[in-house]
């Protein structure tokens, strides 16, 4: 019987594509995926430590697998992803039964790892950055995808900025942008397979290239260390095959015109923005270090509108950053109302070690303060997202199905190129079907519709018009 193993993913998109890879890896090495723990032989955590739950989901998931691991030895427990990276050591120190530990660099090592621990006994394994931008990419790696229609394709790792609340830059280090002639091709490949939707990752994509091109410069050719994203997005949105190209997530501070120009141009590219405003408060910005202010933010968010038409943009926002008074929140408030947002991911602000953030204690909000701020801030974003999705109402549009309903297996959900979920009743279709369906009625976070039929090609065009059949 073959080798089982267990993958579980905290944190973002990064991380669920680097679980994807370690997954491939397990499965060139003949194992099988399994969802139940007591049948696993490998059980890898792949971490996230953006915020300090993320820390507890860790730690509190490790002691729950101590009894397996005394009740089977043979056990492998595997620690992977950013919090590894940052907490190094320690996870081995606060959990001895953890056989393997590994960072964001060297991903492509886990299986070698795991053997290593199997005849020597605990590793921990951390890598300040990768060898070359073959490990960055880990692009040789084979992968588990757990979609057949949609994929993950990574363009850039690593963050040049300096955000003060952020730890990404300290765990997944410097800018590196993947060259595009690479990106393309793995474009081709995954189109071939049949993937017809592509989310082009990054911790800041608006910046792609900007390294490739000072490296130009520097071996002597006349080039301008300029971003690139616009040129990737026209590239890869002209790959036969795919229908959608989303990607996440830009920095307002570099979004530029050109961008917005390719996304109006290239069909393929989604009438979706998530746009990360974390703060109104043009003093609070500062102290973030984001680099712009809400008056520019709001302009940029105009020229989107302006440029794409019906584009649906979405956010992120923090609630009590060191030192926000009242007034910093209020003017969150306004800037949240005037942008609309079609949708907020909202957070209370959490310190991470090793940010400049988590040094500013003394000016750390009231615990009571930031709650109910947040309840305000959410108050504020989700009537400005019901009105936008309100707004679909009665409208036919272009929706991919997802799969069957987890509460009732008659209803379908499907996603719009605009990345708005929506809920149908139907006879089964299989995933990564795409379908017309006509909008009946909204809430903040879901649309419900009618079926209307199935299609072969994108109904969205270069400015977003859908019409009510």
């Amino acid at each position: 019987m073959a080798k089982q193993y267990l993958m579980r993913t905290y944190g973002c998109q990064m991380n669920e594509h680097d679980s994807e890879r370690i997954a491939g890896l397990l499965e060139s090495d003949g194992y099988e995926a399994t969802s139940e723990e007591n049948d696993a032989d490998v059980i890898v955590l792949n971490t996230c430590c953006i915020r300090e739950n993320a820390d507890n989901k860790l730690y509190g998931a490790l002691g729950n697998l101590k009894h397996l691991k005394e009740d089977n030895p043979d056990l492998q427990i595997v620690v992977g992803g950013c919090l590894a990276q940052k907490d190094r050591e320690k996870i081995q120190s606060k959990a001895g039964h953890v056989d393997v530990v590994f960072g964001t660099h060297n991903v492509h090592r886990a299986t070698e790892l795991m053997e290593q621990a199997r005849n020597g006994g605990p590793v921990t394994e951390i890598w300040e950055e990768a060898a070359d931008d073959d490990d960055a990419f880990a692009s040789a790696l084979p992968a588990k995808n757990e979609s057949d229609y949609a994929a993950w394709l990574t363009i850039q790792v690593g963050c040049d900025n300096s955000c003060a609340f952020c730890i990404v830059p300290s765990v997944r280090g410097k800018e590196i942008s993947r060259p595009i002639d690479e990106i393309v091709a793995e474009a081709q490949r995954l189109a071939a397979r049949g993937v017809s939707e592509i989310t082009l990752l990054g911790q800041n994509v608006n910046s792609y290239g900007r390294d490739l091109a000072l490296a130009k410069r520097k071996a002597g050719e006349a080039v301008k260390a300029r971003p690139m994203f616009a040129e990737l997005l026209r590239r890869v949105g002209q790959t036969e095959g795919i229908r959608r190209v989303y990607y996440t997530s830009p920095h307002p501070k570099d979004m530029t015109q050109d961008v917005f120009d390719a996304m109006a141009e290239v069909p393929s590219v989604v009438p979706h923005l998530h746009f990360p405003l974390q703060s109104g408060s043009d003093r609070i910005l500062k102290k973030m270090h984001r680099g712009y202010t809400g008056k520019r933010f709001l302009e940029k968010v105009a020229a989107a509108r302006e440029t794409l038409g019906d584009v649906a943009i979405t956010t992120d926002i923090i609630v009590g950053f060191p030192g926000e008074t009242e007034e910093d929140f209020v003017q969150t408030l306004e800037v949240a109302a005037e942008a609309q947002f079609d949708n907020a991911y909202t957070f209370i602000f959490s310190p991470r070690e090793g940010t400049q953030a988590a040094e500013m204690q003394d000016d750390f909000c009231d615990p009571a303060e930031m709650q109910d701020r947040y309840i305000r801030l959410r108050e504020v974003t989700r009537r400005s997202a019901l009105l936008k999705y309100q707004a679909r109402i009665g409208k036919v549009e272009e929706f991919v199905v997802e799969g069957p309903s987890k509460k009732d297996p008659a209803v379908l959900t499907g996603r719009s190129a605009q990345n708005k979920l929506i809920h149908f009743p139907s006879n089964p279709l299989k995933k990564g079907t795409y379908v017309h369906v006509k909008v009946t009625d909204a809430s903040h976070q879901y649309l419900l519709g009618e079926f209307v039929e199935q299609v072969e090609k994108p109904r969205y065009r270069t400015k977003i018009e859908v019409a009510a059949l």
